[in-house]
């Protein structure tokens, strides 16, 4: 059923629509109705997930349509699994350890819906294991026309003209411009352990050993504190056992009290007193400390993140990680900005998602953050220059000021994804205003 929506707000609260309808609907058929309703009405429809986009890439002034009621595991087999696409990555996670089984890599915040991480090109880091959708098997989908379909990697068929595998490769990564998700099958493997050692470490360390620790580690991750030489390294990788887990003080001291409520104090201050950041992010590198455990491989790979921010993030070529890193910093040395937030890097291996921000290139992740109260769009636009002049990849889900006429040069199949587009949705009924702009 139909009603008038409230105002949606994403999680950090920089964007924001009041659509016009919006529905939950509880399996694929009502989608599909919902979609033969809206083209009908002239609306056009978009399906939001939990929010956790910073771009505008789920908002419409049409139909909305909520995931909460399309949850769960529908089915399962040998190493697979379908969810449906309101599924958040936490629920998934829990399910699959109580049925012995993981995902092989995802990103450090569970809370997005499995159909919004993949369609955003949602990653982690992994030497070997690609992003959520280099996970993917197969997706159900709801078309401009309301007919379901199922796309499969090893399809061999046509859909509307368009192979099956090409339609697999543009589907898996596509802002939601092909068709509405409705359910994603995940390759699965047995249940893993990681071994988690995260220290304390100097950039200029790093930096003289990059391909080293790259190369060395199943999973690095570090964040370099602004102002500062600091960085807090994590190295993650599988592990025979047994389980060393923290305790639960030690757990809450690293994830609950110092990842959250005493850095979002240091950013309060931060905030009101600017002056003060350089001072305070050397404080916290000074607290920084070398921990090891043991654990479920779900519990290493995710973390608590509750201080609200804002984020942009670009994939580099791996091998440009280094010379991006001197380049940031010499940014924030020539500049007068003060920067509270770290820095995050990581890393994934080539994929073949036509818009996945790593396709066909080892790729290296620099993330920049601030604070949501003191917003510093002129920071994100130094670094946004860099990442371009080496060729980046802004993240779909994250904030940027790229449009179609850049990205089509970066993407090597966006030409080709703008053909599948014009035969699935050719009178757009999957657009927004945000998609005019990044795909034209």
């Amino acid at each position: 059923m139909g009603e008038t929506f409230h105002t949606f707000r994403n999680w950090a609260r920089n964007q924001s629509a009041t659509p016009a309808e919006v529905r939950a609907p509880s399996c694929a058929e009502e989608v599909s109705r919902a979609v033969r309703d809206a083209v009908a009405a002239g609306r056009r429809v978009r399906m939001t997930g939990t929010g956790h986009s910073f771009s505008p890439v789920a908002l419409t002034d049409g139909l909305l349509l909520r995931p909460d009621a399309l949850t769960g595991i529908r089915a399962a087999g040998d190493g697979w699994v379908t969810a449906e696409a309101g599924t958040t990555i936490g629920a998934l996670n829990r399910e699959l350890h109580r049925m012995g089984l993981a995902l092989a890599n995802m990103g450090d915040i569970d809370a997005q819906t499995v159909a919004g991480a993949v369609q955003t090109g949602t990653h982690g880091t992994g030497r070997d294991v690609g992003g959520m959708a280099d996970q993917v098997l197969a997706l159900e989908m709801v078309l401009a026309d309301g007919e379901i379909v199922t796309v499969r990697g090893d399809g061999e068929g046509r859909i509307r003209g368009v192979a099956e595998r090409d339609l697999f490769d543009a589907a898996r990564v596509s802002l939601g411009a092909l068709g509405v998700v409705t359910a994603v099958t995940f390759r699965v493997e047995p249940a893993f352990l990681l071994h988690s050692v995260r220290r304390p470490m100097t950039l200029t360390a790093i930096l003289g050993a990059l391909d080293t620790l790259v190369t060395g580690n199943e999973h690095l991750d570090f964040f370099w504190m602004p102002h500062t030489d600091a960085c807090l390294i994590k190295r993650n990788n599988r592990s025979p056992g047994p389980p060393r887990p923290p305790g639960a003080l030690k757990h809450w001291f690293d994830n609950q009290f110092m990842e959250n409520t005493l850095f979002g104090a240091l950013c309060g201050v931060g905030g009101r007193h600017p002056g003060t950041i350089p001072r305070l992010n050397a404080l916290s590198a000074a607290m920084l400390s070398t921990s090891a455990y043991i654990d479920a491989s779900y519990r290493i790979f995710t973390s608590v993140r509750e201080v609200r921010f804002l984020e942009m993030e670009y994939a580099i070529s791996r091998e440009h990680l280094g010379r991006a890193l001197h380049e940031i910093r010499d940014l924030l040395e020539r500049r007068d900005w003060k920067i509270s937030f770290p820095v995050e890097v990581r890393v994934t291996p080539a994929s073949d998602a036509w818009l996945s921000t790593a396709y066909g290139r080892d790729s290296a992740y620099l993330a920049c953050h601030v604070y949501r109260p003191t917003p510093n769009p002129a920071y994100f636009e130094g670094v946004e220059e860099i990442m371009t002049r080496l060729g980046g990849r802004p993240h779909w889900g994250k904030l940027h000021t790229r449009d179609a006429s850049y990205l089509a040069g970066v993407y090597p199949r966006f030409e080709d994804f703008l053909v599948v587009r014009d035969a699935l949705d050719p009178g757009r009924a999957f657009a927004n205003d945000h998609l005019d702009t990044v795909l034209g």
